[in-house]
């Protein structure tokens, strides 16, 4: 089906069909567009308007495209491969490989937006909980991570939820051997970057997918990159593969959507946000659920703008997630990484029924002397420590041996800090905890604790 370009106004370009066509191209569906030096231009029908125009969203820059110049509807959507061959490759959201390796010569394809109102209706099969370990002492102690949930590392700029998430598919894909589908949103190009080096390096790229649409990119790229990557994470479900998603940033992606609100005119909510933000979210976070015997665990990255957890699009992604990550600024100034307040963060499974008696009553007490000692610091900058009771006294001391226990030095952060990263097992963060609050560590000093991987010889000289 054939048509021409009739208005081009930055990302957003109208198309007119003939009018004897009783047909025009339907929502989703793809246009094919060419610049004056001949260079592709895909678009995607996303409003009709009148009886023979389809406003659309480029997938790229639409510089030297041209009024009245001829576009075709290719009768599809976006459809990306799928199958053993995108496994270690680097995919842009057409799913076109741009890691300059070899080209993906596969008939077989999937649409991004594959039946997802089907998809999320589906009936969801009851698993038993299965917890995954992920080597962070604060996330596995406080925020265990169970497959087939959603959890979100919220924070605001340069407060580590890259570095958080990359730990993560370290950790989890190189000791448990699973796959993962990286979904790179309105991030950085350096940071794609060293994301990939970095997993060929340690050895998993082979068992990882990447998809990235970067800050570079046009808003429609940002938006619908979201889509390509569950849809490879669904191919893998399809195959009974259990799947990591991650997805950095979320909140990048709402933003995108505002854009491209924006641009095509409609009137924005009375927060400013798009009207259709509640929609455009749960229509990709609703596609995220178990099939078969087959699950998805997504880790979502969630930029918090001005570090104001009432943000709107913020407050829209909480509805979604199992467990809230929250990172503090506070943290990062004390040098406390990773800098997760344990106080304002929640976790749905956090139980005794999931994570037994045991790591319940120790997460309970470790919550509990958190809590007392932010109490007591208020006081101690004000008065000093000499002016708590002696019982005061212990207890500030020993949240503060905590703190420091439950940093870490990380595997993909030894390029910055020089120090050596520690992966450090469930039981090992368990003991540890409870020989602090048992008091069994008392005449340590607490820079002893700072920075280390599980109780080992620091403890042993006491």
């Amino acid at each position: 089906m054939d048509g021409k370009l009739v208005a081009i106004r930055g990302p957003i370009v109208d198309v007119q069909f003939s009018v004897e066509n009783s047909a025009r191209p339907s929502l989703y569906e793809v246009i094919k567009a060419e610049t004056q030096d001949g260079r592709k231009v895909i678009l995607e029908v996303v409003e009709h308007i009148g009886e023979d125009t389809c406003r659309c969203i480029a997938m790229g820059s639409t510089y030297g495209l041209m009024r009245n110049s001829p576009a075709q509807s290719l009768g599809s959507s976006i459809q990306v491969p799928y199958g053993k061959q995108v496994y270690g490759r680097l995919f842009n959201v057409l799913g076109e490989p741009i890691d300059y390796k070899s080209e993906i010569n596969t008939k077989e394809k999937i649409p991004i937006r594959h039946n997802h109102i089907a998809s999320a209706l589906e009936p969801k099969e009851k698993k038993s909980l299965e917890i995954l370990e992920t080597g962070i002492k604060l996330i596995d102690l406080l925020f265990p991570l169970v497959k087939g949930t959603k959890s979100g590392i919220l924070g605001g700029a340069a407060l580590g939820k890259s570095i958080i998430t990359l730990e993560i598919i370290h950790n989890i894909v190189k000791r448990q051997q699973g796959f993962c589908v990286f979904i790179g949103a309105g991030e950085r190009i350096r940071e794609g970057n060293e994301l990939y080096f970095e997993l060929e390096k340690q050895g998993v790229l082979d068992k990882t997918v990447l998809v990235f649409g970067q800050m570079n990119e046009s808003p429609g790229v940002r938006f619908e990159v979201v889509q390509t990557g569950i849809a490879l994470a669904e191919s893998l479900l399809e195959e009974g593969k259990d799947v990591l998603l991650f997805i950095d940033n979320v909140f990048r992606f709402a933003q995108a959507g505002a854009e491209l609100s924006t641009l095509l005119g409609r009137i924005p909510s009375e927060t400013g946000y798009q009207p259709t933000l509640a929609s455009e979210m749960s229509q990709f976070q609703e596609r995220i659920h178990p099939r078969g015997t087959a699950s998805i665990t997504a880790i979502e990255s969630v930029y918090v703008p001005s570090d104001d957890l009432t943000d709107p699009a913020v407050v829209t992604i909480f509805s979604y997630l199992d467990s809230i990550i929250v990172l503090s600024r506070d943290y990062v100034q004390r040098g406390l990484y990773p800098a997760i307040d344990p106080l304002s963060s929640t976790s749905s499974y956090l139980d005794a029924t999931v994570v037994g008696k045991r790591h319940m009553d120790i997460a309970s007490q470790v919550l509990s002397t958190f809590n007392k000692y932010e109490e007591l610091r208020r006081i101690v900058q004000i008065i000093g420590i000499e002016e708590l009771s002696k019982q005061e006294r212990v207890l500030y001391e020993r949240a503060q041996r905590l703190q420091n226990f439950l940093t870490q030095p990380f595997f993909t952060a030894e390029i910055y800090t020089g120090r050596k990263g520690a992966y450090v097992t469930l039981e090992e963060t368990l003991k540890g905890a409870e020989r602090i609050l048992k008091g069994e560590l008392d005449s340590m000093p607490s820079d002893q604790l700072y920075m280390i991987g599980a109780l080992g010889e620091q403890s042993a000289e006491q």
